[in-house]
């Protein structure tokens, strides 16, 4: 399989490769990707020129990649600025710089099916009907639509009578929320929002009035970042008892993924376990010499991805910080390697929509 003919990869289930399959092809795809890049992208190229022109690529290991803070830098295109169908930008604090993604029709498409392929594992073939926990002003004003709006239209398309859980000044906004509950009651209710928010705007208020919504066959699909929240010493167990709690939501899936690699998300399992699925992978690198690390050591995560052709993110060093923690065998039952977030580097910029939110954005 290669990286350029899709139909193999979104034809087999997002866990169905164990772990010598998924490395011969992912490697072969991510090799066609990288010399695709070297070719269409000057900049890339020229990087590639520096750091790897004569590294032979067989194995994943060997794939160049580039730090992902290189997009708030250089406008990083493999396409001509007439095929650019979309440009997102990533979450930031005030005057932070954002990353520029930019998009043709095909990248657009191929993250669309990918999601579809993994948000069927979470959801089922079936649109549910779906609460956001979010403003929809979000998507009316230009300077906060960026990773966070993107997020919130691109999960819509897997929820029907998408409602909105806060009002324009973030309250949580109990009249509407009751009356799409009692519109779709006693049905699955697919529930997103970016967790700090979630914990925030909807958690909170409920505990404060001692109130308990009937959202027993809910969904919750949330991601976004863990710092704000584990300042406060909430860690997942936490957020997860909140959920129950507030709305006895019981099944609760977080999710790491970055607007850079859209649509390739990393799903949580019921054992706690990001997992990489078969069009995705993660490889853990020495912070000290970007050597790749094996199970069970902590470094900085690289994300590779084989959607990306519109500009060369299909490999990228993050500056978050995680370790292996197996592979091919979770208890859960899915194929391939599986990880946990510890956080961010030292001195690292915030990312991510729930950490980089500020109220009146």
């Amino acid at each position: 399989m290669t990286g350029f003919d899709h139909s193999h990869w979104l034809d087999r289930e997002p866990y169905s490769m164990n772990a010598a399959e998924k490395s011969g092809a992912l490697t072969e795809a991510m090799r066609d990707l990288t010399e695709w890049h070297r070719d269409h992208c000057a900049e890339y190229g020229r990087i590639l020129d520096l750091v790897a022109e004569h590294t032979p690529v067989e194995a994943l290991e060997d794939v160049p990649f580039i730090p992902v803070r290189l997009f708030k830098e250089l406008d990083l295109m493999s396409i001509g600025k007439d095929q650019v169908f979309k440009m997102m930008t990533s979450s930031g604090t005030s005057g932070q710089q954002v990353s520029r993604i930019y998009l043709d029709k095909e990248t657009a498409a191929l993250q669309s099916k990918v999601l579809a392929r993994l948000m069927g594992e979470v959801l089922g073939r079936k649109r549910l009907p779906m609460l956001v926990i979010d403003s929809p002003s979000v998507l009316r004003n230009r300077n906060a639509f960026s990773a966070r709006g993107a997020g919130i239209l691109g999960f819509s398309l897997f929820g029907q009578d998408v409602t909105y859980a806060l009002d324009d000044d973030m309250k949580l906004d109990i009249p509407a929320v009751e009356a799409f509950l009692e519109r779709h009651s006693d049905q699955p209710i697919f529930l997103f929002g970016f967790t700090f928010m979630i914990w925030q705007h909807f958690y909170t208020p409920l505990k404060a009035m001692g109130k308990r919504l009937p959202i027993d066959k809910g969904i919750l699909l949330h991601g976004g970042g863990w710092k704000k929240l584990q300042d406060q010493a909430v860690g997942n167990a936490e957020f997860r008892a909140a959920m129950a709690e507030c709305a006895g939501i019981a099944r609760v899936v977080n999710y790491y993924g970055m607007v850079e690699q859209t649509g390739s998300i990393f799903l949580e399992c019921e054992e706690g376990h990001l997992h990489a699925p078969i069009y995705a992978d993660v490889i853990i690198r020495d912070p000290s010499n970007f050597q790749a690390l094996e199970a069970g050591k902590t470094g900085l995560i690289e994300v590779m991805s084989l959607i990306p052709r519109s500009y060369p993110g299909h490999a990228l060093l993050t500056e978050d910080i995680g370790r292996i923690e197996g592979e091919d065998d979770c208890r859960c039952g899915r194929r391939g390697k599986y990880f946990t977030v510890a956080g961010r580097v030292a001195k690292a910029e915030v990312r991510g929509c729930s950490d980089t939110y500020e109220k009146h954005s």
